[in-house]
């Protein structure tokens, strides 16, 4: 069994001996080679525990076990396989409060945030593949030409053992919208959180053991991406790979497993533009422009990074949400002990080394001729044993050219940069003129103008008035260098499956 410390607790005196194991063919084992990495807490900054540091040998294991279990996976009807994605989702539902704990403390963000919208939204995503699964249908056709009548039909097929990668920003909610559709098609999975955020991963194994899903259809395996998540990509009995993280990994994921024909979904990084035009709401319009750049500490990757303002209104707005952005830098409470976000707007980043990256990149505005209209600086923080932590506080720039690295470089984290427009043309060339295209949201209420922008902008989400609104149903992924590939809805069923042709001649 995994021993997760319980109750959680700051850098205990023994925190090797709490280790977090691999999950394979329905058991916690140790890694193949005894090797563990330490886990940090964000908001202390300090080790609680240890991971395991898997190596090839480990996840050789966990596909021959999700391998062996994929037969009689596969052969269950929908029914069964959706009343075990149902039982997971009520199994996380019943220690919703412990998820969230866990996740708070092993991300950075504050308590408040995992418990209405991680871990919430994790059991949605079981939920809503059991149901999918369940009114899907599938296609058939009646051919008379020319004298040859026939009638086809077109099914799905599960691909077997599939590889799935999630990232440390989201990290039950990224894993779930990939295990649910995986195992719900009828694939057994092979799964590797980051390194950085193993505890609800761990928690999920917890409950997958304690609803009896028979052993090997999720398989968790622990490690660095360059040895661990290396292994799952070029594995030859993974023939699908779902990925999200960076898109420098996303480009290494892509090259290794293009010989090998395997099908690949690539959900990458983002330089979102959020365009305010001048008839907007103003009021709200502030509001939901903090949220959609400060949301989750900016470590989101749908985040507005670029704010484009209608002169019109630019110096008003700078103004309004310059001071609703520094009023969410207080760092006076524990983010793992925040149940609202008035006590506890933002949490901690997740590491050091991407606390200095965040430094890193105001240091580099500041020598592009960028002005610093908030934050810019850790902050003072209140308790000395947060002290330690990785915080920094939402920070605004302006006086940045698009050409500047700042405007064009995932940045990820509490950083945007604003610059005011002149017309609609120059929004939409501005907005485009990055290699991502993931997102963009746009504000105006001339909704006429607010459809014809977003038919414009070369993204694979945009949001009219409003952010990070998600319908499962529908198809999310990127453009550019933000991905290959959509899920979601009928959209992952296409991805997690293989499409066979039947054709009957009468």
């Amino acid at each position: 069994m995994s021993s997760i410390p319980r109750p959680l607790t700051d850098a205990p005196s023994n925190f090797r001996s709490h280790r977090i194991l691999n999950f394979i063919g329905g058991s916690f084992a140790p890694p193949v080679r005894d090797e563990y990495l330490d886990n940090y807490c964000p908001a202390t900054g300090l080790p609680y525990c240890v991971i395991a540091n898997s190596t090839n040998e480990d996840v050789d294991k966990a596909v021959d076990a999700a391998a062996l279990a994929f037969p009689s996976w596969s052969a269950l009807s929908t029914e069964v396989r959706a009343d075990y994605l149902m039982k997971i989702a009520a199994g996380i539902a019943a220690r919703i409060d412990e998820f969230a704990a866990a996740e708070s403390y092993d991300q950075g963000k504050p308590l408040w945030l995992a418990r209405s919208v991680d871990i919430p939204r994790a059991i949605e995503n079981f939920r809503f593949f059991a149901g999918r699964i369940l009114h899907h249908e599938d296609a058939f056709t009646h051919f008379d030409r020319a004298g040859a009548e026939s009638f086809n039909m077109t099914l799905r097929e599960p691909f077997g053992a599939v590889g799935l990668i999630s990232p440390w920003n989201l990290p039950l909610y990224l894993l779930s919208w990939k295990i649910a559709p995986a195992i719900a098609c009828g694939n057994t999975c092979v799964a590797k959180p980051s390194e950085l955020t193993p505890l609800t991963a761990t928690l999920l194994a917890e409950v997958i053991q304690n609803v009896a899903l028979p052993p090997g259809v999720v398989n968790i395996v622990h490690g660095e991406g360059a040895r661990c998540g290396q292994r799952i990509v070029e594995h030859p009995l993974l023939r699908l790979l779902s990925f999200t993280g960076g898109t420098v990994t996303g480009r290494r994921v892509a090259s290794t497993a293009a010989p090998m024909f395997k099908k690949v979904s690539l959900e990458l990084g983002g330089k979102n533009a959020t365009i305010v035009f001048s008839d907007c709401d103003f009021d709200a319009t502030v509001q939901g422009v903090v949220r959609a750049s400060f949301a989750n500490q900016g470590e989101v990757c749908l985040c507005g990074s670029r704010i484009l303002v209608e002169r019109d209104i630019y110096d008003r707005f700078v103004a309004a949400v310059a001071k609703a952005a520094a009023a969410n830098g207080r760092f006076s409470s524990d983010p793992r002990s925040a149940v609202d976000a008035a006590h506890c707007p933002t949490g901690a980043l997740i590491s050091r080394q991407h606390l200095e990256k965040i430094r890193g990149y105001v240091a580099l505005a500041r020598e592009e001729g960028g002005h610093i209209l908030c934050g810019g600086a850790s902050p003072e923080i209140d308790a000395p044993h947060l002290r330690s932590g990785y915080f920094y506080p939402p920070t605004i720039i302006s006086g940045l050219p698009p050409a500047a690295r700042c405007n064009q470089e995932e940045i990820f984290g509490p950083v945007v940069t604003i610059a005011p427009f002149d017309s609609e043309t120059e929004a939409i060339h501005v907005a485009n003129g990055v290699p991502y295209g993931l997102s963009c949201s746009i504000w105006t209420s001339n909704i006429f103008r607010g459809n014809r922008v977003a038919r414009k902008v070369h993204v694979g989400y945009v949001w009219l008035n409003c952010w990070l609104v998600r319908d499962l149903r529908m198809p999310f992924g990127g453009q550019k260098a933000s991905g290959l590939g959509r899920e979601g809805g009928s959209h992952s069923l296409d991805f997690y499956t293989d499409l066979k042709t039947i054709c009957s001649k009468l």
